[in-house]
């Protein structure tokens, strides 16, 4: 789900699954919360409002029944994917020892390793 950031008043970012009909709202702090069977025409209000925090408070927080989701569950997004590899499925890499001389160049002053 594309996100959109916001900054009106507790929002920091929306986005909208048109075929789940799901609308996220992140707010402060990291809270994120669902909102099922949002229609389109809802949602498209809501993003090209400008009075978000408004029309939140008066449209969406009072008509609809949220639950908790965690920020971090939204989609990553594919392009940094690409570039710079998925860490979540990256394998481990293996740690190796240094080789002789280098260890004493991070090791600090006084102490040996």
């Amino acid at each position: 789900m594309e996100m959109k950031k916001l900054t009106s008043g507790k929002l920091r970012a929306i986005g909208y699954d048109a075929p789940k009909r799901l609308l996220r709202v992140e707010l402060d702090g990291g809270i994120a919360i669902d909102y099922h069977d949002v229609g389109a025409d809802l949602w498209r209000r809501f993003a090209n409002s400008g009075v978000a925090w408004s029309f939140y408070r008066d449209n969406i927080e009072e008509e609809f029944h949220g639950t908790k989701a965690s920020a971090g569950q939204r989609a990553r997004p594919a392009e940094l994917d690409a570039l710079f590899g998925d860490a979540q499925s990256a394998p481990e890499t293996d740690s190796k020892p240094l080789p002789p001389g280098v260890a004493d160049l991070f090791s600090k002053p006084g102490e040996s390793t």
